[in-house]
């Protein structure tokens, strides 16, 4: 099937919004496997070897954190996408550190759901989206942190942390910009593919993340800064 833009596995327990997302992802030529367990998705994983899991965080048999934090304990990549109902900022936190790419919050806008899916799948594609290569260097300081931008990894202190991969797109958007406010229209479009107009606020988490991996003290940061109205600015 080559002309199949990639395949998804959707792990949700809700029959009916498992079945609308496979058919609405079928429509823009994905192939898609559903399963309704964590046992089996796990099952369905190695078997079909996905190239984008999307996790609902709620499941019968347990909690997708468990099922995603033994897929990277592992050395699984895969790209993963969680669905949660929960829409506090810590459980979406939670999702990241735990081995997330991203999240959406149900109740969720299947449009914007459709278009973190293509996102994704341009981090693994970048060469087919014709996207510019890095021209920073290959290793960047901010305050205790190293950024290796071509191994894409962060290091604080010597200590290796883990970061997203939208969450590192971010960091290296503001990195190319460093010293310059860059607003969030800007943000949302180069890092998101957005157009403008669109509001998100997927934008403020991940910007929360960075912070914590980054910032000595992540309530009064010292590298990213909020410019009110506009954007953001690292330093």
């Amino acid at each position: 099937m080559s002309d199949v833009r990639g395949r998804i596995l959707v792990v949700e327990d809700h029959k009916d919004l498992a079945l609308g997302l496979r058919i609405n992802l079928e429509e823009r030529g994905y192939q898609v496997h559903v399963a309704h367990t964590i046992a089996d998705g796990l099952a369905r994983l190695r078997q079909l070897r996905p190239d984008l899991v999307i996790l609902d965080l709620s499941l019968p048999d347990g909690d997708g954190l468990d099922l995603m934090r033994r897929l990277r304990a592992a050395g699984d990549a895969t790209l993963i996408l969680v669905l949660t109902a929960k829409s506090r900022q810590d459980a979406k936190i939670l999702g990241l550190r735990g081995g997330a790419d991203d999240y959406v919050t149900k109740p969720f806008d299947l449009e914007e759901l459709l278009a973190r899916v293509e996102v994704l799948f341009r981090r693994i594609r970048p060469a087919d989206e014709g996207e510019p290569r890095d021209r920073l260097a290959e290793k960047v300081a901010i305050g205790e942190v190293e950024v290796d931008v071509r191994a894409r990894a962060i290091r604080r202190r010597g200590e290796a942390v883990v970061v997203s991969r939208i969450g590192f797109d971010l960091l290296l958007a503001l990195l190319r910009r460093r010293g310059a406010v860059v607003s969030r229209a800007e943000l949302m479009r180069d890092v998101w593919g957005y157009g403008e107009g669109v509001v998100s606020r997927t934008l403020d988490t991940h910007i929360f993340e960075l912070r914590q991996l980054i910032e000595t003290d992540p309530s009064a940061p010292a590298h990213i800064r909020t410019v009110w109205r506009i954007g953001y600015r690292l330093e």
